[in-house]
């Protein structure tokens, strides 16, 4: 199972929302690549990030600092957060990105990312943020009708290369991660699912990877808390 440090940006700092609100922002660093740096040099094989103006904007906000950290890591880098539209997903990929996540544009727009994944084969990853089961969009704002399992069983064809499936009442919490929740989506799906909200102990990551189906799992406040030890969890992971 791969852990996945998560570097959330609003207006150009390294910060942890709590539960998604825009207003409960806990600010954990001004310097993005000097973050993304820390974390290739404790081993990860991956970094998460995400654009939580863009989320609201519907475009592209943190750029500057997303370039900085792409220019700065030899590890691959995924991105979520405003990212809507063809230009913008040839945009980002163009720079080095190496997979995007559409979140709102999977509930607003399935045919974007049809057409994404075939564009862009192994590149385009879907984000699922959920709040009871249900579908919630534009930076978690909005709540929609959808279920989680029924979008993601939608895309089962599509070629996507990962599903995201992000919890929003643990995101940020530090109460533990919905493992019930994000081994029933993976069991529901081939498509690999990538765990995150709430990753706050080495045992909820030891949990996650012991259901055998998760194919990951991102944490961004317990690393930067010191709760969970990064070079320790990505041994920890790989015995």
């Amino acid at each position: 199972m791969i852990l996945y440090p998560a570097i959330d940006l609003k207006d150009g700092q390294c910060v942890r929302l709590l539960r998604g609100d825009m207003l409960a922002a806990t600010v954990f660093g001004d310097d993005p690549a000097a973050q993304a740096l820390k974390f290739q040099d404790a081993g990860c094989e991956w970094l998460h990030l995400v654009d939580l103006n863009g989320a609201f904007a519907g475009a592209p906000v943190n750029a500057s600092a997303v370039e900085a950290i792409l220019k700065s890591v030899r590890v691959p880098v995924q991105l979520g957060g405003g990212i809507r539209d063809l230009a913008t997903i040839e945009m980002w990929l163009s720079k080095g990105l190496a997979r995007v996540i559409l979140g709102t544009a999977a509930v607003e727009d399935p045919d974007l990312v049809r057409r994404a994944a075939r564009a862009f084969p192994g590149q385009v990853a879907v984000g699922i943020d959920a709040r009871k089961g249900f579908v919630a969009t534009k930076g978690w704002a909005t709540e929609t009708n959808v279920q989680a399992t029924d979008l993601a069983r939608s895309f089962e064809d599509a070629g996507v290369a990962a599903i995201i499936y992000t919890d929003i009442d643990r995101d940020g919490a530090m109460q533990g991660p919905n493992i019930a929740a994000t081994e029933a989506l993976a069991r529901a799906v081939s498509i690999p699912v990538i765990a995150s909200g709430g990753v706050s102990t080495l045992a909820d990551l030891v949990a996650l990877r012991d259901t055998g189906v998760i194919a990951g799992a991102i944490s961004g406040r317990a690393l930067y808390d010191g709760a969970i030890d990064l070079q320790t969890a990505l041994k920890a992971l790989k015995t």
